[in-house]
C-alpha cells in the first residue's frame, strides 16, 4: 500500500478502513484531491467576506503554512495553540500543523484570559498563533502565564503575521512520516467540571469519524455544501464544517459570526447549502422568527443535524411541520471526537438520541460496572476506534474514563427494544425525588412542549424539610409573560403527562442558560 493512503470496504456496515503504516491524515485530507480531480473546485467559502478556495489553493496554502511553521522554529511533536475564527486560516494552520508533524490545538475562541493562561502553560505550548480579533484575551493571557510559548503570531494585520509569512514561504514540504495511531491533534475538553483537559488524538480518528458517521448515517455526497453554525474549535464544529466535506470533496461554507436565526437564514440564501448542523436553542430561536412571519428560501437544506443537548420532540415536529425535512439528532463527544449515536434519515424516534453509529458499540451498565438490562437506565460506555489515546498529563482522569478499550462517557442513557438510546442527562444530574431516580431532561423536554417556553433546565433543590425536589430554570420566547400566573400554567402543563414527584416544585425565569461552548447546559452553576 501506498504510504499515507487508506483503503476503504464500503461493501458492509459497518466500512472498513485500512491504513497505510505511514499515514499523516493531511495528505489524504488534502493532497489526495488533487490527484483526484478536484484542484478547480472550491473547497470553502468565507461567508462574510466571500473568499472562495480551492482544492489547489488549500494544498498549497496548506504547505506553505507548513514551512512558515518550520521556519518560526517549531517543532514536530510540540504543541501550536490556535484561538482563530472561521476562516480559510484555520484550515490552512491546523493540516500544515498536521503535516509537518506539529500538534495543532484549536481552543474556544469564547474563553477569558484566565482560561488560555491555563492552557497556554498545561500544553506547555510552543506557539501561540490568533485571529487579532482575540487579542483582547489571548495577549493578557500571555502576559500572565508563567509558561512562556517561543513563538506567538496574530493570523493577518499589521506588522510581522501569519498571513505574511504563508505568501513568502514554499509551497512544497515533505509530510511528516506518521503512523495511524500516532498523536495528531489535541481538543480541550469543554471544562463543565474542573479545568478543561487536553485530549489526545491521533491520525486515524479523524478517517473514522468521516467514514462511519458523515458516510455510514448521513449518506455525504460529494456535491453537499455544509453549513454549520458549530464554530470549527470544537468537535462537533470540527466534523460538521472542515473534516467532512474534506474527507468527500464536497464545499463548506465557513461562518465566523455568532450563529444568530437571521444570520443562518440569510447564509442559507445565499449559498444554497444542503446540509445544516445546528443545536436544539438554534432550532428553537430560528422557529421563532419563521413563527413571527419570516419566510427564508431554506429549500436547498436536504439534511438538518443537531447536537450538544437532547433535541425536544416538539422542536422536531414544528421544524419539520415549517422546513418539510427532519432534524437528526446525536450525541457525541470530544474524546470520541464526534456522533457515535444518531437518528438516521427515516429512522427517527423523537426524544432520542438514535441508533449506534457504524462502528461503535455501547453498554449501558450499573455504578458496579455491570450491564443493565433492557429498558433500564444507567451509564452509557462506548467503544470504538475514535476515542482519545489519553488525556494530556493526567493518569488519573485517563484510567477513570478508559476502561478495556470502553469509555465511560459520564451519560445517563436507557436502550429500548428497538436500538434506540435515549438520554436522561449526564449522570452526575441525575436527581433522586422520594428515593427514585428522576431524569432532569426528561422534564426539560416536556416543559419546553409549552408554547410560551424556549428552553429550560432542570436541577435538585433542597425543600424546608432538606428533601431533594426538581426546580426549573425557564427561558421564555416572551420575557413579558414572566410571572406567577405562568408559573401556575408551567405546573399544570407537567401534570398532563409527568409522575408527581417530576413536577418542579419552583419556577425560576431566566434571560439565557449557563452552557458550554458546544451548546450543554451547565446544570452545576444552576445548582
Amino acid at each position: 500500500m501506498t504510504d499515507h493512503t487508506v483503503t476503504i470496504d464500503r461493501s458492509a456496515s459497518p466500512a472498513t478502513l485500512d491504513f497505510s503504516d505511514t499515514f499523516n491524515c493531511a495528505v489524504h485530507m488534502i493532497d489526495r484531491h488533487l490527484a483526484e480531480g478536484r484542484g478547480g473546485k472550491v473547497a470553502f467559502r468565507e461567508a462574510q467576506t466571500g473568499r472562495d478556495i480551492t482544492f489547489a489553493e488549500l494544498a498549497e496554502n496548506v504547505n506553505r503554512t507548513g514551512n512558515a511553521l518550520l521556519g518560526l522554529g517549531l517543532e514536530p511533536g510540540e504543541r501550536m495553540l490556535m484561538m482563530v475564527k472561521d476562516c480559510h486560516e484555520f484550515v490552512y494552520l491546523f493540516y500544515g500543523a498536521i503535516k509537518v508533524g506539529v500538534i495543532p490545538v484549536p481552543l474556544n475562541t469564547l474563553l477569558r484570559a484566565k482560561d488560555y493562561a491555563f492552557m497556554i502553560g498545561n500544553a506547555e505550548a510552543a506557539g501561540v498563533i490568533y485571529s487579532p480579533e482575540f487579542a483582547g484575551e489571548v495577549e493578557p493571557a500571555l502576559d500572565d502565564c508563567p509558561y512562556k510559548p517561543a513563538v506567538v503570531l496574530r493570523v493577518d494585520g499589521d506588522g510581522d503575521t501569519l498571513a505574511g509569512r504563508i505568501g513568502a514561504a514554499s509551497a512544497e514540504v515533505e509530510a511528516a512520516a506518521s503512523g495511524p495511531m500516532d498523536d495528531c491533534f489535541w481538543l480541550y475538553s469543554s471544562g463543565s467540571t474542573g479545568n478543561p483537559k487536553g485530549v489526545i488524538h491521533v491520525h486515524r480518528d479523524i478517517a473514522v469519524t468521516c467514514e462511519q458517521y458523515a458516510v455510514g448515517v448521513l449518506g455525504w455526497r460529494e456535491d453537499d455544501v455544509v453549513l454549520s453554525a458549530a464554530k470549527l474549535f470544537f468537535a462537533y464544529g470540527l466534523g460538521n464544517a472542515m473534516n467532512f466535506p474534506l474527507w468527500m470533496g464536497s464545499t463548506a461554507v465557513l461562518f465566523d459570526a455568532a450563529p444568530t436565526p437571521r444570520g443562518m437564514h440569510d447564509t442559507i440564501e445565499a449559498f444554497k447549502p444542503t446540509i445544516f448542523f445546528g443545536v436544539p436553542t438554534l432550532y428553537a430561536a430560528q422557529l421563532k422568527e419563521l413563527e413571527r412571519g419570516a419566510s427564508p428560501d431554506l429549500s436547498s437544506l436536504r439534511l438538518c443535524v443537531s447536537a450538544g443537548e437532547a433535541l425536544p420532540p416538539d422542536i422536531l415536529d414544528r421544524w419539520k411541520e415549517r422546513i418539510g425535512i427532519d432534524i437528526l439528532d446525536g450525541i457525541g463527544t470530544t474524546e470520541i471526537l464526534h456522533i457515535f449515536i444518531s437518528n438516521r434519515p427515516g429512522d427517527i424516534k423523537p426524544g432520542a438520541s438514535g441508533k449506534l453509529v457504524p462502528g461503535y458499540e455501547a453498554r449501558i451498565v450499573d455504578d458496579d460496572g455491570n450491564d443493565v438490562p433492557g429498558g433500564e437506565a444507567g451509564g452509557l460506555m462506548i467503544r470504538g476506534d475514535s476515542l482519545l489515546r489519553e488525556y494530556w498529563r493526567n493518569p488519573e482522569k485517563t484510567a477513570a474514563s478508559l476502561k478495556d478499550g470502553w469509555i465511560v462517557t459520564g451519560d445517563t442513557y436507557e436502550r429500548d427494544g428497538n436500538g434506540f438510546f435515549t438520554c436522561h442527562g449526564r449522570s452526575d444530574d441525575m436527581l433522586k425525588v422520594g428515593g427514585i431516580w428522576v431524569s432532569p431532561v426528561e422534564i426539560e423536554l416536556k416543559l419546553s412542549e409549552h408554547p410560551k417556553v424556549l428552553e429550560a433546565a432542570v436541577v435538585g433543590r433542597a425543600d424546608d424539610d432538606d428533601l431533594i425536589k426538581p426546580e426549573a430554570f425557564v427561558v421564555l420566547n416572551e420575557p413579558s409573560d414572566a410571572g406567577d400566573d405562568l408559573a401556575v400554567e408551567l405546573l399544570n402543563h407537567c401534570k398532563d403527562g409527568l409522575a408527581r414527584y417530576k413536577y418542579p416544585r419552583w419556577f425560576n425565569f431566566v434571560d439565557d442558560l449557563p452552557k458550554t461552548a458546544t451548546g450543554k447546559i451547565q446544570r452545576f452553576r444552576l445548582r
